[in-house]
């Protein structure tokens, strides 16, 4: 079983820090928000997208996938009795060459086997696309 470990400590009423291994990021702990840090629901967010950028790195080789670039655009909904996020949806897009068959099996394994997809696919719905980014020819 795999472990990870995260620090977090608070600095001011303002913000807080988390740290693993050689990194850090700053969290909006601040009750009136701010806008040079995530608050947890963007942290959460920035989780899932992580780990589908991981699997994509991880499963390109796999499948021969050939892409040159990959955005994940992400919306949460968030409930405020009980607070828990109810519902978020994403939608990729992949600079690519690839069959919509290529792009199918890609998405399923990045649903598949991603950490952070499947712990949160089984507390709230978890929905969205993965789509080649169409291209722009001028003439």
């Amino acid at each position: 079983m795999l472990e990870y470990h995260v620090t977090a400590k608070r600095i001011d009423q303002h913000g807080s820090l988390a740290q693993c291994k050689q990194a850090e990021i700053v969290l909006d702990t601040d009750l009136a928000g701010r806008d040079d840090a995530f608050n947890p629901a963007e942290l959460l967010l920035g989780a899932l997208s992580a780990c589908m950028l991981k699997n994509i790195e991880r499963v390109c080789p796999i499948i021969h996938f050939d892409l040159t670039a990959v955005e994940i655009k992400m919306t949460g909904y968030r409930l405020d009795s009980p607070p828990k996020m109810q519902r978020i949806e994403y939608e990729i897009t992949i600079d690519c060459d690839e069959t919509q068959r290529k792009l199918d099996l890609l998405h399923s394994n990045v649903k598949k086997y991603g950490t952070v997809y499947n712990t949160l696919a089984i507390g709230c719905e978890l929905t969205g696309t993965l789509r080649q980014r169409e291209k722009i020819y001028n003439s």
